[in-house]
Parts: structure tokens; sequence; C-alpha cells
């Protein structure tokens, strides 16, 4: 059985980043406040869905919300537009040399930073759907998500 540790290819967020926001009209709004960046190098990548077998890669649906905002020491703030009721869950990474991917080391530890919605574990490889999922109702809504860095 071959191990996943941490962040599995979240290299799709890369793609799903590049897609054109939902109308603001559309939904409600989720603001995401990010801490403990450990530097300002690259780009803080974010995706959020609804379904759970897309969790946290973000590469299959077409219900994703993706954004890239430009990493800055200690946190950034970003917001989510456009959101509709429903759970979702919020995977973060860190792209610091800003390649589209999440680097790892033997192929397993990753480089770079990562962060869920929930502050959800991680163990021997991602989060599970549920423990990083939250229910998003028809008011806007705040969040905290922290950084971690395994090297």
């Amino acid at each position: 059985m071959k191990t996943r540790l941490v962040l599995l290819p979240l290299c799709a967020l890369a793609l799903a980043a590049g897609a054109p926001p939902p109308a603001k009209d559309a939904g409600v709004s989720i603001t995401v406040k990010v801490t403990d960046l450990r530097n300002a190098k690259g780009l803080l990548r974010a995706c959020m869905t609804t379904v759970q077998s897309d969790f946290p890669d973000c590469k299959k649906t077409a219900s994703i919300h993706a954004t890239s905002v430009t990493a800055r020491e200690g946190g950034v703030t970003f917001t989510f537009d456009g959101v509709k009721p429903g759970r979702y869950a919020i995977a973060l990474l860190h792209d610091e040399n800003s390649n589209g991917k999440a680097d790892r080391v033997l192929g397993m530890m990753p480089k770079e930073g990562f962060g869920f919605s929930r502050d959800a574990p991680v163990r021997m490889g991602p989060p599970k759907f549920s423990d990083a999922a939250f229910d998003m109702g028809t008011s806007d809504r705040e969040l905290t998500i922290r950084m971690r860095y395994m090297l």
C-alpha cells in the first residue's frame, strides 16, 4: 500500500486558480485569513470544494472556488465570492517557488506549507473531507486557517 503523505498533488490547485471567479450576486462571501506564513516567497494557492472525492486536490469538479495571492510573511487575507450554501472544505498550498505544484522531499514529505479549513489534522496523509468540512449558509463568513510546514 502506497502511503501519501500530507499534500498529494495540489498541482491541480494551480490550474484551478486561473478559473474566473463566480459572479458576486451568485452567492455570499467567505473571507479567509491565513496565518503563520513563514516568508513572502511565491504564492499562496487556495481551493474550496463541496465534493468529498475531490479534496484536497480540487481538480475534478466544476464546483471549485480557487484563487492565488502573493505570499506575505506572517499572513494574508483573501475572499471567495459567489459561494452558494453547502458543505465545503478548503485546502491551501504555500507554493514558495511558484512552480504550480506541491514540492516534496523523496516524493513524500512536503517541502512547502499547507493548511486546511477547521485546522484539520494531518497524520500519514492529507485530512479527510469530513475533518476539514464546514457548513456555509446564506450569510458572509470569515475563517482563519493556520499554515503548517514540515521542513
